[in-house]
């Protein structure tokens, strides 16, 4: 049985067995063919925090699997009460096949993990999108060919999408070019926890994306810490994703953003709508990807 909690929990063959996958799942999609390998499978999804794109791809994908997704909200739970995470996931995964949790702490969906006795997927922690990053990677592959070798500009908080990057470098064998004010940069999530061959650091965005082949950012306040949204609006000043900044990357750069986006904040408007961005086809290809980690968690490879 494997879980995903991180990006490092697969290795990098079994991530270009789930592209391939993934690209033959959306190809059915598109085609109208039905494939619904999860039969009689039942996927809890427990949300802790507010989503749009993570339900949709996961609920979505798993009913034009074959199966049945059960949306448990923490507000509605004894979950959401105090009952201990490791009774909870004692007893939800007596009861359905597959588990997917979005919440803040990363240590929950670790626990629960240890006590499940189902697979178990990582909808978002405050430490980790493995998700989000599998399709970025997906996108670019299906856009540029092999991410190896590549540099990506990583512009604004180091985040938990900016932490998953990081662990993707790694795997994938590319660069990341992280620029971050001060306050927010790489040290605020560990940076002795990756290894520095993987990545560098600016402090000057205009210099992460020179000859960026892809050029990524995420809003300037996550959901948890809105009560500094002035203060950090003040404190990322200068680190807009415009076009003057994508300039300086290749001339072929994708920018991929992982929504919701505040234009004018992070991105401006004619970046993100404009002719480098893939942006609606990243947030599509949560969909294809996560339908085909969800089908190798439970039915390993498909030959």
């Amino acid at each position: 049985m494997k879980h995903f909690l991180q990006f490092k929990d697969l290795n990098r063959e079994e991530f270009e067995y789930l592209f391939s996958r993934a690209s033959w799942i959306k190809k059915a999609h598109k085609q109208q063919q039905q494939y619904k390998p999860l039969e009689n499978r039942t996927f809890a999804m427990i949300f802790d925090k507010n989503s749009t794109r993570t339900r949709l791809s996961f609920e979505a994908g798993m009913q034009q699997l074959g199966g049945a997704a059960i949306y448990l909200a923490n507000r509605d739970t004894q979950f959401g009460r105090g009952e201990p995470v490791e009774d909870a996931a004692r007893v939800i995964s007596s009861m359905v096949d597959l588990v997917m949790i979005r919440t803040h702490e990363h240590k929950i969906i670790e626990c629960f993990a240890d006590y499940s006795s189902v697979p178990v997927i990582n909808g978002l922690t405050d430490a980790n999108h493995p998700c989000q990053i599998m399709s970025d990677i997906f996108t670019y592959v299906e856009n540029r060919g092999s991410i190896t070798g590549k540099t990506i500009a990583w512009i604004g908080d180091a985040n938990n999408m900016c932490s998953t990057w990081l662990q993707a470098a790694k795997l994938f064998d590319f660069t990341v070019n992280v620029s971050s004010p001060p306050g927010y940069d790489i040290e605020s999530v560990g940076a002795e926890k990756y290894d520095c061959k993987y990545y560098k650091k600016f402090a000057c965005p205009y210099d992460a994306v020179k000859n960026a082949d892809l050029v990524t950012t995420d809003v300037w306040t996550s959901m948890g810490f809105e009560k500094e949204i002035e203060a950090r609006k003040k404190d990322f000043a200068g680190f807009c994703v415009n076009t003057e900044m994508m300039a300086g990357a290749k001339n072929d750069a994708l920018f991929m953003h992982c929504l919701p986006a505040h234009r004018g904040e992070e991105v401006s408007a004619d970046v993100i709508d404009g002719p480098q961005s893939v942006v609606w086809q990243e947030a599509e290809n949560r969909l294809h990807t996560q339908k085909a980690l969800m089908e190798y968690l439970l039915l390993g490879k498909k030959e």
